[in-house]
């Protein structure tokens, strides 16, 4: 699967939603996980309320770090491992 290209939109939008501490605390959360986790692990992780565990999840999704997979009446979330590298590929070549 190729790498997606960001525009610089997309770019300022990821480093937007990264700048927030819980965000990325929450990202790398995910990132690590063995499978994908369930908005109920990520306010185990943090101690978030669900509204704002929802609303950090609504920007990391917004910017295309992070896939959501509803199943039932769980969600699992996943890193987009692609957007990923290419916003890290990014940030090395300046």
């Amino acid at each position: 699967m190729p790498m997606p290209r960001l525009d610089d939109d997309q770019v300022a939008l990821i480093s937007k939603a990264l700048a927030d501490p819980k965000r990325f605390e929450m990202l790398r959360r995910i990132a690590a996980a063995n499978d994908a986790p369930t908005c109920s692990c990520v306010r185990e992780w943090l101690g978030l309320s669900p509204a704002t565990i929802s609303h950090h999840l609504r920007e990391l999704e917004a910017a295309g770090l992070i896939n959501i997979e509803r199943v039932g009446k769980f969600a699992h979330i996943s890193l987009r491992r692609d957007v990923w590298d290419a916003y890290t590929d990014r940030l090395r070549a300046l």
